[in-house]
């Protein structure tokens, strides 16, 4: 193992450990209101922990022709889980939301892990057409069809935060290994309207822009749960108030173990802890995209390309919208946050790293 990855490895190690120790920390009490045990969610977390550890193994040992070879199968799979999920009956809707499936007891995301499956199917697609992303029509409009496809499943979950995940996703690979950006410029403009009715004609969303803007107008309401943020950073000061010792997630601030997790380490650990984690992250997302730059092979390289992306998306959007920058959107803070299908899903991309890692001369 190259030294690039042995600090993937470490990196990603050590956010799993901080992780298990705050989420323990901001839901014992939650916890134990609700389920009469404060290890309720760090039991279930280590649960997932094992999950993902056993899909990592496995991404790390599948073979890379392989993958490349049934990605098309993978991407159709996945498309396939997506719609299933959005019928009554099949999919479990939860907060108004039909975005999982239940089975024994255990909740799956499968737009969690479509994610990882569009980044496979892209590194093959550019791996292969590199040459025709500048011509739009035969070489960039079949990707981003299926990019397109994806992101309207997901939407109609409805699920606006992975939404802009995979568009995201999809335009910087294309983007940076080819793709004219005049191109996606205008394509991204074109779907400013669908953006604008998808938040103005869904009253949640377009509360959230509102109290973004100006939470203190409903402190009550939109505003509550952003303006707690802002308590629990602001609370923790330079070293933070202790661990365990937060106020917030005393039933003030929701998702506290989920996804404003990073608002408590703020408190408990305060600027120290929060700029460690935020280190810790760069150092993970800077080695992941020199292994991309390592690697010869190109489909191995868009993989990995693909992963680091998808790791600094998901970071710098928890944190931003924790901190006020965006507005709120549920989004986990990756190895860190609670949820079983984002944890597998982060492990099994740290497992196909660590295997592309391999190639590395």
């Amino acid at each position: 193992m190259n030294k690039d990855a042995k600090v993937v490895l470490v990196m990603s190690s050590l956010l799993v450990m901080v992780g298990t120790v705050m989420i323990y920390s901001s839901s014992a009490v939650y916890a134990f209101r609700k389920y009469d045990n404060s290890f309720y969610f760090v039991r279930q977390h280590l649960v997932h922990i094992f999950a993902g550890i056993v899909s990592a193994i496995i991404c790390m040992a599948l073979p890379i022709g392989k993958l490349q070879k049934h990605s098309k199968g993978i991407i159709i799979f996945f498309m396939f889980l997506l719609s299933i999920v959005l019928i009554p009956g099949i999919g479990n809707e939860i907060g108004g939301a039909r975005r999982w499936f239940r089975f024994f007891g255990i909740g799956i995301q499968p737009s969690e892990m479509a994610k990882l499956a569009l980044i496979i199917y892209l590194a093959d697609y550019i791996s292969r057409k590199k040459y025709l992303l500048q011509n739009f029509t035969f070489g960039l409009l079949p990707a981003l069809s299926v990019i397109g496809a994806m992101g309207l499943l997901i939407l109609l979950e409805p699920d606006m935060g992975t939404f802009v995940s995979v568009i995201f996703i999809g335009f910087v690979m294309l983007f940076a290994f080819g793709a004219k950006i005049k191109h996606l410029f205008f394509l991204f403009m074109g779907m400013l309207p669908l953006l604008y009715v998808a938040i103005r004609y869904e009253p949640y969303r377009f509360r959230r822009i509102i109290a973004f803007f100006d939470p203190w107008k409903d402190p009550k309401g939109t505003g509550f749960q952003l303006i707690q943020s802002f308590i629990a950073l602001g609370s923790g000061g330079f070293s933070g108030v202790g661990l365990g010792e937060s106020r917030q997630k005393l039933f003030f601030l929701p998702e506290s173990h989920t996804d404003f997790i990073f608002s408590i380490i703020g408190e408990e650990l305060g600027f120290i802890g929060a700029s460690a984690i935020i280190v810790m992250f760069g150092i993970l997302i800077w080695h992941i995209f020199r292994i991309s730059l390592k690697i010869n092979r190109d489909y191995s390289s868009l993989i990995v390309f693909g992963v680091g992306v998808l790791f600094a998306f998901e970071f710098l959007v928890n944190i931003g919208v924790s901190m006020g920058v965006l507005p709120t959107k549920g989004m986990p803070l990756p190895f860190i946050s609670y949820g079983g299908s984002s944890l597998v899903c982060h492990f099994a991309a740290i497992g196909l790293v660590l295997s592309m890692a391999k190639e590395v001369e």
